[in-house]
């Protein structure tokens, strides 16, 4: 089926959900106006819709090729990837100073969810770009800034980045690749594994951020630099020279996102591969980590972009597939049986609630950098360091659980390839590793955002849960239970606050063993969250405008999601303070074969 963008949901976010009107008072974002971001939206999803969409079966059965060190990509990435950058898309967020856009977080938060929806394996490359750019802005040399961010900014140069090696995967302590001063550069020798886009042939340069280590480097994460390792060279006009030390050499054949090269990158194979300098030495890993934070957070978004188009791609084959006998009174195709609706909730009301979660993180990110006071800026960076694990961890665990329901919805047929169906399944599965998997988010979320802090931003953020359970309480309509949201918003403002509480009080092994169960957790509930406060808003709207198809099914979905999704945090809840012995008690020979 087509896929179109969802642009009334995302605008329903925005505007009522996320406090666009509030974010469009900040210094800089004055051109953020509802109207315009409306008008800014219904072009994204033109571009999506009509450019990337029409691609992504064909990049899929397609791929990326190799030869002689090059990189092919799909046919029409290229002619795509130009008229991205033509009309200013690859980097909206990016400040007008640096020849961005200059818009906010979480409207670049919708730009990019409707670009990765509409074709996962396109969005990856001005994903990494963007972070480039952000890492480049916030910690270069001006030097550095002027000679890359330009071209990087429109995108006729793109970015990468360089962590893992054949030795070093999640554990960069362990990272060997060497930077050997020389002069004004450095020379970087070492190889580089899992790069998406490290070669390929849509833009004229590639600019790889790179992790190495100086002669002097302490052991561990302390001694890590950060390079800018180019592609070609750069001449004093801007113009590119020679080609430098760093080639590609292989692709990975994958189980999914077939037209993203993900490669295999070889520095100074040929005496070192000139780099520069980023900041200071060996404190490469907190520049990399602004980058992974961005990369994080679009990786979220890519969760729930492409949980959308699954769950579009189920609906459609729903409306249209005729099966069995479907009980008396309902429609005629397969959406009559009681089952299919179920999962199809399950689809649609998780992808909701992710959609406004992620949202909510780009605005407090878009707080943290532009509210007017340091008080309120450290509040919002609070605030977003504490979700952007859960954004990233259960977004992407929805998107493995949303295409799977999709392919369960087309019965036998969704195990065709020809339905389309089985692609956003393998394409969701990587998203749970890459940017780190969802033990290290969850292990990110209990040790460095909630227990060392003492689980300051957790409760902050419970006061928030619980003040839209009061909100909800003084509804005085009757087009929704509130008597049952408003529970359902209490117990999760409990339920983070007892869970929060326990971990910062336990300093035994406990903690990491019920690690992925508290992001879990810390999921739903805060999914519970934004559907508690989106029905209170859709129903206000509804008092204003007069109902619609899409409010009342905003507001049934809000329902579902206390019925059907927010059950699972009681379990999980219990598994979390009760069963982490019997993790920690198992041991390798518990695992031997007989």
């Amino acid at each position: 089926m087509p896929f179109k963008a969802p642009v009334e949901d995302m605008l329903f976010a925005l505007n009522n959900l996320c406090g666009l009107e509030d974010i469009a008072q900040l210094p800089g974002y004055e051109d953020a106006q509802p109207d315009m971001v409306e008008a800014i939206l219904a072009e994204a999803a033109k571009f999506s819709q009509e450019v990337l969409a029409p691609l992504n079966t064909i990049g899929d059965q397609q791929g990326a090729s190799f030869a002689d060190g090059k990189v092919a990509t799909a046919p029409g990435w290229a002619d795509a990837y130009k008229q991205l950058v033509e009309m200013g898309w690859n980097s909206p967020k990016t400040s007008a100073e640096h020849g961005g856009m200059g818009l906010p977080a979480v409207v670049n938060a919708s730009i990019q969810e409707m670009f990765t929806s509409a074709n996962t394996s396109f969005m990856l490359a001005p994903l990494l770009t963007q972070g480039a750019i952000e890492s480049i802005a916030g910690f270069a040399s001006a030097q550095l800034q002027e000679v890359f961010l330009p071209k990087l900014v429109t995108g006729e140069w793109t970015g990468t980045m360089n962590l893992t090696e054949p030795q070093a995967g999640s554990d960069l302590a362990a990272i060997t690749s060497k930077a050997i001063p020389n002069g004004d550069h450095y020379l970087i020798s070492g190889q580089k594994i899992f790069i998406t886009y490290g070669e390929h042939d849509m833009s004229d340069n590639i600019v790889h951020l790179v992790l190495a280590r100086l002669p002097d480097a302490p052991e561990g994460v302390k001694g890590i630099s950060l390079f800018i390792v180019p592609k070609f060279l750069v001449n004093s006009d801007g113009s590119l020279g020679d080609r430098n030390d760093v080639e590609c050499i292989s692709i990975e054949h994958k189980l999914g996102i077939h037209a993203s090269p993900t490669c295999t990158m070889a520095y100074g194979t040929n005496g070192g591969a000139i780099g520069y300098l980023v900041g200071e030495p060996h404190d490469g890993l907190k520049y990399m980590f602004t980058m992974m934070n961005a990369a994080r957070l679009g990786v979220g978004l890519q969760g729930v972009g492409i949980s959308e188009h699954a769950t579009q791609h189920a609906i459609q084959y729903a409306l249209e597939r005729k099966q069995g006998q479907t009980p008396k009174g309902s429609e005629q195709t397969i959406m009559g049986h009681p089952d299919i609706r179920r999962m199809l909730g399950l689809m649609k009301a998780r992808t909701e609630a992710a959609r406004v979660l992620a949202y909510r993180a780009a605005a407090a990110e878009d707080l943290a950098e532009k509210a007017p006071d340091a008080e309120k800026r450290a509040y919002y960076q609070r605030r977003l360091d504490l979700l952007i694990p859960v954004v990233k961890g259960w977004s992407t665990e929805l998107a493995v659980d949303t295409s799977s329901l999709g392919v369960q919805i087309h019965g036998g047929m969704g195990f065709i390839e020809e339905t389309g169906a089985a692609q956003y399944f393998r394409d969701a599965r990587i998203t749970t590793i890459y940017e780190g998997t969802t033990g290290i988010q969850a292990l990110d979320l209990v040790g460095r955002k909630i227990k060392r802090d003492q689980g300051a931003a957790a409760i902050e953020l419970v006061q928030e849960i619980r003040d839209t359970a009061r909100n909800a309480k003084q509804q005085n309509n009757t087009v929704a239970d509130w008597t049952k949201l408003s529970a359902m918003a209490d117990d999760a403002a409990q339920t983070i606050e007892n869970v929060t509480k326990w971990l910062v009080e336990r300093n035994d092994l406990s903690p990491q063993a019920a690690a992925a169960n508290v992001l879990e957790l810390f999921g739903i509930a805060l999914g519970a969250w934004v559907m508690a406060d989106a029905a209170i808003a859709a129903s206000q709207k509804s008092e204003r405008e007069g109902a619609s198809d899409y409010l009342q099914s905003k507001l049934k979905m809000a329902a579902f999601y206390a019925g059907h999704v927010y059950p699972k945090a009681a379990m999980l809840k219990k598994v979390v303070f009760e069963a982490n012995d019997e993790v920690l008690d198992l041991n390798a020979q518990d695992f031997e074969v007989a």
